[in-house]
């Protein structure tokens, strides 16, 4: 599947997690998203990017059923979600995963209560097993005996795989990653991108990716789509995204400012509040 300006080519529709059409929202007067369709295919790993006000945010929330469109269609795991009930949207929350960009941990609980937390709150296990669940996840980020540490002992790395760990708890069919590297450096990153990639192939996840770096992005998509300004400018694979005629993809990835005409009389007004 490629599109290009908004348009894209149907897929089965079972081989699809997530499904969005003619995504259209609004904050007061202004429009923050434009008409966008985007697919994501079961065991696949779509990244979301864009620069800075792109609508990534806005876009994210959308699909985790925080904010509802102004119109569109969004579907995942087989649901309409801009019209379910909270008790719905609660139940498909459950087959989700979302890993915060900055681990959204506890800082009172330790790193294992943490991961422990959803089972707690979803399921009648006994205490046994959920710690066990919890020690296996922790082994599949590579945090195995570190349980016992409170949030504010470890790294920026550690925090967001510890994070990742209570996103996998429930064995989530999709997971949604929010800016993974961000605040990382190289190698930590690097690692983190590897492990997104082994955790797919071992779970046999769909995972959904916002980020703006452009190295973990073109490392770990099967599939990209590049927003901006609300659009969707591109869907496709990294090299038809690195290779891409559009003068604003090309922009983004190499990092070239917008060259916009400035309205000195909207701008005058602005200041004055006229």
């Amino acid at each position: 599947m490629h599109a290009t300006g908004n348009t894209v080519e149907p897929a089965d529709a079972f081989e699809l997690v997530i499904s969005v059409r003619e995504l259209v929202t609004h904050y007061g007067e202004r429009k923050i998203l434009d008409r966008v369709d985007l697919e994501v295919r079961r065991g696949e790993i779509l990244v979301i990017m864009g620069g800075s006000g792109s609508g990534k945010s806005t876009l994210l929330h959308h699909l985790l059923g925080l904010k509802r469109p102004t119109s569109g269609s969004i579907r995942i795991l087989g649901e309409e979600t801009t019209g379910l009930s909270q008790q719905a949207m609660y139940a498909l929350r459950r087959q989700i995963g979302v890993a915060f960009q900055g681990g959204a941990l506890f800082s009172s609980m330790t790193v294992a209560e943490n991961v422990q937390l959803p089972m707690r709150e979803h399921t009648r296990l006994d205490e046994e097993t959920i710690k066990v669940m919890s020690r296996m996840k922790l082994e599949m980020v590579n945090l195995g005996g570190f349980g016992h540490l409170m949030p504010a002992e470890l790294s920026g790395g550690m925090l967001k795989r510890a994070g990742l760990a209570r996103s996998l708890i429930m064995d989530p069919k999709l997971l949604f990653f929010d800016e993974p590297s961000a605040g990382l450096d190289p190698v930590v990153s690097a690692e983190l991108d590897q492990l997104i990639l082994n955790l797919r192939d071992a779970m046999d996840m769909s995972i959904v990716v916002v980020t703006h770096e452009l190295d973990s992005a073109f490392d770990i998509a099967d599939r990209l789509v590049v927003l901006d300004q609300g659009r969707v400018l591109i869907t496709g694979t990294v090299d038809e995204v690195k290779n891409s005629t559009l003068p604003r993809v090309q922009d983004l990835l190499n990092r070239r400012p917008r060259d916009e005409a400035v309205d000195v009389d909207a701008y005058l007004q602005r200041l004055t509040g006229g």
